[in-house]
Protein backbone atom coordinates (compact mmCIF):
# COMPACT_ATOMS: atom_id res chain seq x y z
CA UNK A 1 0.00 0.00 0.00
CA UNK A 2 1.05 3.42 -0.76
CA UNK A 3 1.13 5.79 2.06
CA UNK A 4 -1.11 8.80 1.82
CA UNK A 5 1.64 11.08 2.82
CA UNK A 6 3.89 10.04 -0.02
CA UNK A 7 1.14 10.69 -2.63
CA UNK A 8 0.51 14.20 -1.40
CA UNK A 9 4.18 14.93 -1.51
CA UNK A 10 4.52 13.90 -5.17
CA UNK A 11 1.40 15.80 -6.38
CA UNK A 12 2.32 19.05 -4.68
CA UNK A 13 5.19 20.15 -6.99
CA UNK A 14 3.18 19.43 -10.15
CA UNK A 15 0.28 21.63 -9.04
CA UNK A 16 2.66 24.45 -8.11
CA UNK A 17 4.37 24.33 -11.50
CA UNK A 18 1.03 24.49 -13.30
CA UNK A 19 0.03 27.47 -11.24
CA UNK A 20 3.27 29.32 -12.15
CA UNK A 21 2.82 28.64 -15.87
CA UNK A 22 -0.74 29.98 -15.80
CA UNK A 23 0.26 33.36 -14.25
CA UNK A 24 3.57 33.88 -16.13
CA UNK A 25 2.22 35.21 -19.57
CA UNK A 26 -0.35 37.62 -21.14
CA UNK A 27 -3.53 36.81 -22.87
CA UNK A 28 -4.26 37.95 -26.43
CA UNK A 29 -6.76 40.51 -25.17
CA UNK A 30 -4.20 42.03 -22.82
CA UNK A 31 -1.66 42.31 -25.64
CA UNK A 32 -4.17 43.98 -27.97
CA UNK A 33 -5.21 46.47 -25.29
CA UNK A 34 -1.57 47.33 -24.63
CA UNK A 35 -0.88 47.87 -28.33
CA UNK A 36 -3.94 50.09 -28.65
CA UNK A 37 -2.85 52.21 -25.69
CA UNK A 38 0.65 52.59 -27.11
CA UNK A 39 -0.77 53.60 -30.51
CA UNK A 40 -2.95 56.27 -28.91
CA UNK A 41 -0.01 57.64 -26.91
CA UNK A 42 2.21 57.68 -30.00
CA UNK A 43 -0.47 59.53 -32.00
CA UNK A 44 -0.88 62.13 -29.27
CA UNK A 45 2.87 62.59 -29.00
CA UNK A 46 3.24 63.01 -32.78
CA UNK A 47 0.45 65.58 -32.92
CA UNK A 48 2.09 67.55 -30.14
CA UNK A 49 5.48 67.44 -31.85
CA UNK A 50 3.94 68.42 -35.19
CA UNK A 51 2.22 71.39 -33.54
CA UNK A 52 5.51 72.52 -32.01
CA UNK A 53 7.30 72.29 -35.35
CA UNK A 54 4.52 74.20 -37.14
CA UNK A 55 4.55 76.93 -34.49
CA UNK A 56 8.34 77.22 -34.80
CA UNK A 57 8.16 77.51 -38.59
CA UNK A 58 5.37 80.09 -38.36
CA UNK A 59 7.32 82.14 -35.85
CA UNK A 60 10.44 82.03 -38.02
CA UNK A 61 8.53 83.14 -41.12
CA UNK A 62 6.87 85.94 -39.18
CA UNK A 63 10.23 87.16 -37.87
CA UNK A 64 11.81 87.01 -41.32
CA UNK A 65 8.90 88.97 -42.77
CA UNK A 66 9.11 91.58 -40.02
CA UNK A 67 12.86 92.04 -40.52
CA UNK A 68 12.44 92.30 -44.29
CA UNK A 69 9.61 94.81 -43.98
CA UNK A 70 11.67 96.91 -41.57
CA UNK A 71 14.49 96.97 -44.13
CA UNK A 72 12.08 98.06 -46.87
CA UNK A 73 10.64 100.86 -44.74
CA UNK A 74 14.16 102.03 -43.89
CA UNK A 75 15.01 102.21 -47.60
CA UNK A 76 11.77 104.16 -48.21
CA UNK A 77 12.76 106.69 -45.55
CA UNK A 78 16.29 107.04 -46.91
CA UNK A 79 15.01 107.71 -50.43
CA UNK A 80 12.63 110.42 -49.28
CA UNK A 81 15.13 112.08 -46.99
CA UNK A 82 17.63 112.28 -49.86
CA UNK A 83 15.21 113.84 -52.40
CA UNK A 84 16.96 116.43 -54.55
CA UNK A 85 15.16 118.93 -56.75
CA UNK A 86 17.01 119.46 -60.04
CA UNK A 87 14.32 121.71 -61.57
CA UNK A 88 14.65 119.57 -64.72
CA UNK A 89 12.14 116.86 -63.84
CA UNK A 90 9.66 116.58 -60.95
CA UNK A 91 11.60 115.72 -57.83
CA UNK A 92 8.63 113.79 -56.38
CA UNK A 93 5.57 112.62 -58.30
CA UNK A 94 2.89 109.94 -57.77
CA UNK A 95 0.49 108.76 -60.49
CA UNK A 96 -1.50 106.23 -58.47
CA UNK A 97 0.71 103.27 -59.33
CA UNK A 98 4.28 104.53 -59.23
CA UNK A 99 6.09 107.07 -57.06
CA UNK A 100 9.06 108.60 -58.89
CA UNK A 101 11.70 110.70 -57.19
CA UNK A 102 15.16 112.07 -57.81
CA UNK A 103 17.67 111.68 -55.02
CA UNK A 104 21.30 112.48 -54.42
CA UNK A 105 23.81 109.73 -55.24
CA UNK A 106 27.56 109.48 -54.84
CA UNK A 107 28.20 110.18 -58.52
CA UNK A 108 25.28 112.49 -59.35
CA UNK A 109 21.50 112.29 -59.21
CA UNK A 110 19.66 108.96 -59.34
CA UNK A 111 16.08 108.28 -60.41
CA UNK A 112 14.12 105.93 -58.12
CA UNK A 113 10.67 104.43 -58.74
CA UNK A 114 8.46 102.66 -56.18
CA UNK A 115 5.44 100.80 -57.56
CA UNK A 116 2.79 98.17 -56.81
CA UNK A 117 2.20 95.77 -59.72
CA UNK A 118 0.43 92.42 -59.70
CA UNK A 119 0.40 92.17 -55.92
CA UNK A 120 4.13 92.93 -55.67
CA UNK A 121 5.69 95.96 -54.03
CA UNK A 122 8.74 96.83 -56.13
CA UNK A 123 11.58 99.34 -56.22
CA UNK A 124 13.67 100.35 -59.20
CA UNK A 125 16.75 102.52 -59.16
CA UNK A 126 18.62 103.83 -62.16
CA UNK A 127 22.21 104.91 -62.65
CA UNK A 128 23.56 108.17 -61.33
CA UNK A 129 23.04 110.91 -63.92
CA UNK A 130 25.44 113.80 -64.36
CA UNK A 131 23.79 115.42 -67.41
CA UNK A 132 20.35 116.97 -67.41
CA UNK A 133 19.40 115.53 -70.78
CA UNK A 134 20.13 111.97 -69.63
CA UNK A 135 18.06 112.50 -66.51
CA UNK A 136 15.10 113.75 -68.52
CA UNK A 137 15.29 110.79 -70.91
CA UNK A 138 15.49 108.37 -68.00
CA UNK A 139 12.44 110.02 -66.44
CA UNK A 140 10.42 109.59 -69.63
CA UNK A 141 11.50 105.96 -70.04
CA UNK A 142 10.32 105.16 -66.51
CA UNK A 143 6.71 105.62 -67.66
CA UNK A 144 7.12 102.58 -69.93
CA UNK A 145 8.25 100.20 -67.22
CA UNK A 146 6.46 96.85 -66.94
CA UNK A 147 8.05 95.79 -63.66
CA UNK A 148 10.43 93.18 -65.11
CA UNK A 149 13.23 95.48 -66.26
CA UNK A 150 16.78 95.11 -64.89
CA UNK A 151 17.11 96.97 -61.63
CA UNK A 152 13.65 96.09 -60.32
CA UNK A 153 13.72 94.57 -56.85
CA UNK A 154 10.77 92.70 -55.34
CA UNK A 155 10.22 94.02 -51.84
CA UNK A 156 7.05 92.37 -50.55
CA UNK A 157 4.22 90.13 -51.71
CA UNK A 158 0.51 90.44 -51.06
CA UNK A 159 0.39 94.17 -51.83
CA UNK A 160 -3.20 94.87 -52.88
CA UNK A 161 -3.28 98.66 -52.96
CA UNK A 162 -1.39 101.73 -51.83
CA UNK A 163 -1.81 105.47 -51.58
CA UNK A 164 0.54 108.40 -51.02
CA UNK A 165 -0.30 111.70 -49.34
CA UNK A 166 1.65 114.96 -49.21
CA UNK A 167 1.75 117.31 -46.24
CA UNK A 168 1.33 120.88 -47.49
CA UNK A 169 0.09 123.99 -45.74
CA UNK A 170 -0.54 122.20 -42.46
CA UNK A 171 -2.76 119.45 -43.92
CA UNK A 172 -2.48 116.07 -45.65
CA UNK A 173 -3.66 116.02 -49.26
CA UNK A 174 -3.79 113.39 -51.98
CA UNK A 175 -0.47 113.24 -53.81
CA UNK A 176 -2.31 113.31 -57.15
CA UNK A 177 -3.96 116.63 -56.42
CA UNK A 178 -2.41 119.85 -57.68
CA UNK A 179 0.05 121.46 -55.30
CA UNK A 180 1.59 124.88 -55.02
CA UNK A 181 3.40 125.98 -58.19
CA UNK A 182 6.86 127.47 -57.99
CA UNK A 183 9.27 128.87 -60.54
CA UNK A 184 13.03 129.18 -59.93
CA UNK A 185 14.19 132.76 -59.86
CA UNK A 186 17.20 131.84 -61.98
CA UNK A 187 14.89 130.87 -64.83
CA UNK A 188 12.65 133.90 -64.77
CA UNK A 189 12.77 136.10 -67.91
CA UNK A 190 15.20 138.99 -67.76
CA UNK A 191 13.78 142.52 -67.77
CA UNK A 192 13.73 144.35 -71.11
CA UNK A 193 16.95 146.30 -71.79
CA UNK A 194 17.01 150.05 -72.23
CA UNK A 195 17.00 151.39 -75.78
CA UNK A 196 20.40 151.54 -77.49
CA UNK A 197 19.94 155.29 -78.16
CA UNK A 198 20.92 155.94 -74.57
CA UNK A 199 17.48 157.08 -73.48
CA UNK A 200 16.81 156.56 -69.86
CA UNK A 201 14.57 153.78 -68.67
CA UNK A 202 10.94 154.53 -67.96
CA UNK A 203 10.26 156.14 -64.66
CA UNK A 204 10.23 153.52 -61.94
CA UNK A 205 11.78 150.91 -64.23
CA UNK A 206 15.14 149.17 -63.95
CA UNK A 207 17.75 148.81 -66.59
CA UNK A 208 18.69 145.38 -67.85
CA UNK A 209 21.79 143.68 -66.47
CA UNK A 210 24.89 144.20 -68.52
CA UNK A 211 25.32 141.48 -71.12
CA UNK A 212 21.66 140.38 -71.13
CA UNK A 213 20.09 139.72 -74.51
CA UNK A 214 16.65 140.92 -75.41
CA UNK A 215 14.06 138.68 -77.00
CA UNK A 216 13.39 139.18 -80.73
CA UNK A 217 10.85 141.85 -81.50
CA UNK A 218 7.33 140.45 -81.29
CA UNK A 219 8.39 137.31 -79.32
CA UNK A 220 8.13 136.76 -75.59
CA UNK A 221 11.19 135.91 -73.57
CA UNK A 222 11.47 132.21 -72.61
CA UNK A 223 9.86 131.37 -69.30
CA UNK A 224 10.61 128.27 -67.25
CA UNK A 225 7.70 125.87 -66.94
CA UNK A 226 6.09 126.04 -63.50
CA UNK A 227 6.37 123.01 -61.27
CA UNK A 228 4.90 121.86 -57.98
CA UNK A 229 6.60 122.71 -54.74
CA UNK A 230 7.91 119.82 -52.70
CA UNK A 231 5.78 118.85 -49.69
CA UNK A 232 7.04 118.97 -46.14
CA UNK A 233 6.36 115.27 -45.52
CA UNK A 234 5.06 112.15 -47.26
CA UNK A 235 2.58 109.61 -45.89
CA UNK A 236 2.59 106.03 -47.14
CA UNK A 237 -0.53 103.85 -46.78
CA UNK A 238 -0.15 100.33 -48.22
CA UNK A 239 -2.04 97.07 -47.68
CA UNK A 240 0.11 93.95 -47.30
CA UNK A 241 -1.63 90.59 -46.82
CA UNK A 242 -4.77 92.32 -45.61
CA UNK A 243 -2.94 94.51 -43.09
CA UNK A 244 -2.53 98.25 -43.55
CA UNK A 245 0.87 99.85 -43.04
CA UNK A 246 1.05 103.62 -42.52
CA UNK A 247 4.30 105.55 -42.41
CA UNK A 248 5.00 109.30 -42.27
CA UNK A 249 8.39 110.60 -43.40
CA UNK A 250 9.61 114.20 -43.38
CA UNK A 251 11.69 115.23 -46.38
CA UNK A 252 15.34 115.95 -45.73
CA UNK A 253 16.99 119.36 -46.14
CA UNK A 254 18.31 118.44 -49.58
CA UNK A 255 14.78 118.43 -50.91
CA UNK A 256 14.18 122.09 -50.18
Amino acid sequence: MTRPGSTRGRAGPRLGAARVRRHGGFTLVEVLVSLLAMAVLATLAWQGLDGILRARDGTRKSMDRTVRLATVVTQWEQDLQAVHDTALVPALAFDGQTLRLTRRAEAGVALVAWSVRGGLWQRWTGPAYTRGGDLQQGWLRSFQFLGNEPGHLQLAEGASEWQVYFYRGGAWTNAQSTGDLVQPQAQLPAPAPTPATGASAPEGGASAPQGSASAPEGEAAPVAAPREALPDAVRLVITLDGRTLTRDVALGPTGS
